[in-house]
């Protein structure tokens, strides 16, 4: 009696009451942690969003992963991608996904949802002998999104298409619009164009937008609107541009009446690039120039590293009347809890025969001030290799070398060498400086133990996890390199 009893108060919740709500999903490249108004920069100027942090939610201790491919693969799924199956059992750095997995728009299609994909895909399958040079099953359409606009890979990419190799191309669904972009100036004032589009035809039913913008990942651009305008360089002109199109649809569900039943959320793929040099040379050349980088302060790291900075990224949520406005939560969230959370506010199933790492949000979103942390523990994977779990405030650093042979081409990012087990308290120590190992080995031994655990479920880059999903035959054999190299205990 009392679980009916808690059920029926749980359809009644805000989150509950209204018809089935839009989702809106807007996601930035290489935005830094420290890189919006409301999270503490004062360079970069980003209005809208902090109105939508005023006004919504700020989740301070959001996770992605730390790069790219990886962090849309665990967004798309909800899972970890080492779990994730790709095809050919392959896994690749720049995770695919397999036609088989299940994506947050197939979960929402099913529900009645129309949906749109507008931006950045990067999980798609080569294929020569395809017009657009990937695997339609890979692409979006192939993966639950009626209407793709975007980038298959990342700008600045090259893709073979028709035996000629171009800069990244634009898609229009299945067809190429643009062979070669030739500057990105123009590209976040088109995604706005075609996102705005899509909510003005779809207001009479609802829909799922996943806004998956270029900027500000390298190369940069900006309109003539924003160009030279910010005192963070080009880096901030692509960053308030990024801003303003937010801004833009937020009035624009405004004033087609949509923004009570609409739940927008903000958030980046990873940490930001920063001025580095090649294969961290001291005299190397700049690699990323200074006006061309995120900020991550006041964490440690930045992009494809597994220091807080490499992972943790700002989270903005906003749906009036339904989330608390002005509120913000240190819980442990992540990408990976978004297919779990839009699943159950809509509707929809979550698959049932394969596991999901993610967890509903609901309850936190409703309730932020007293609502916990669903994970009990959070694994920090740099591409296949483990490197870290946190579980509450504690996070438990493995031993590596400094230049781990199975980061491949990125290896040159990686020169962080860990010579110890390490243990940091991320409440009195955000910036990761002062290894407490030593004062507190039963935290050390209980994280230890967590990390164990996700070696034999989800795997590592020497271990093939038990709870991995290989759909084109056996789990292939994973090999430590070679004897005496990357060895992490």
């Amino acid at each position: 009696m009392m679980r009916l009893v808690i059920f029926l108060l749980t359809l009644c919740s805000p989150l509950f009451a209204a018809a089935q709500p839009n989702i809106v999903l807007i996601f930035a490249d290489d935005l830094g942690y420290g890189d919006l108004g409301c999270f503490g920069s004062t360079k970069i100027k980003t209005p809208h969003l902090d109105k939508m942090a005023a006004e919504g939610l700020r989740l301070t201790s959001f996770y992605a992963q730390a790069v790219c491919g990886p962090s849309r693969a665990a967004l798309m799924t909800g899972c970890y991608p080492i779990r994730i199956g790709e095809p050919g059992n392959k896994k690749n750095q720049h995770t695919v996904m397999h036609p088989k997995e299940v994506t947050m728009a197939e979960v929402l299609r099913e529900a009645g949802y129309a949906t749109a994909c507008i931006g950045k895909w990067h999980l798609g399958e080569h294929a020569k002998d395809s017009p657009t040079g990937f695997d339609p099953a890979t692409m979006p359409n192939g993966q639950g999104f009626d209407y793709f606009y975007g980038t298959p890979l990342f700008n600045g990419a090259t893709v073979n298409v028709a035996d000629s190799k171009f800069r990244s191309t634009i898609l229009r669904n299945e067809q190429v619009v643009t062979p070669a972009v030739e500057s990105w100036d123009h590209i976040t004032q088109d995604y706005t164009r075609e996102a705005l589009d899509f909510i003005r035809q779809q207001r009479e039913k609802p829909f799922f937008l996943y806004l998956a913008h270029n900027m500000p990942h390298i190369p940069l651009g900006a309109s003539e609107k924003f160009k030279g305008k910010s005192a963070g360089g080009l880096y901030g002109d692509a960053v308030e541009e990024m801003d303003w199109s937010c801004g833009e649809i937020i009035n624009t569900l405004r004033e087609l009446g949509l923004a009570e039943n609409t739940l927008v959320i903000f958030t980046s793929d990873n940490g930001p690039w920063v001025e580095t040099k090649r294969g961290m040379e001291p005299d190397g050349k700049a690699f990323i120039p200074r006006d061309h980088s995120g900020n991550a302060d006041p964490l440690r790291g930045y992009k494809m590293l597994t220091w807080e900075g490499g992972l943790r990224v700002p989270c903005v949520a906003w749906w009036p009347g339904k989330i608390p406005a002005g509120t913000s939560s240190d819980a442990i969230t992540s990408t990976i809890d978004l297919l779990p959370t839009f699943a159950s506010i809509a509707g929809g199933k979550t698959p049932s025969d394969r596991v999901i790492d993610g967890r509903d949000l609901t309850p936190l979103l409703r309730d932020p001030a007293t609502t916990a942390s669903p994970h009990e523990a959070f694994f920090y994977y740099c591409f296949t290799h483990l490197q870290a779990v946190r579980s509450g405030k504690w996070k438990f650093v493995r031993k590596r070398p400094a230049h781990p042979p199975w980061v491949g081409w990125s290896g040159r990012f990686a020169g962080n060498a860990v010579n110890e087990f390490s243990l940091y308290d991320l409440d009195n120590d955000i910036g990761e400086t002062r290894n407490v190992a030593a004062e507190h080995p039963e935290v050390l031994d209980r994280l230890r133990q967590f990390a164990h655990e996700a070696r034999m479920d989800l795997g590592d880059y020497d271990h093939t996890g038990s709870g991995a999903r290989f759909f084109d035959g056996p789990a292939p054999a994973r090999k430590a390199p070679g004897k005496g190299k990357g060895k992490a205990k």
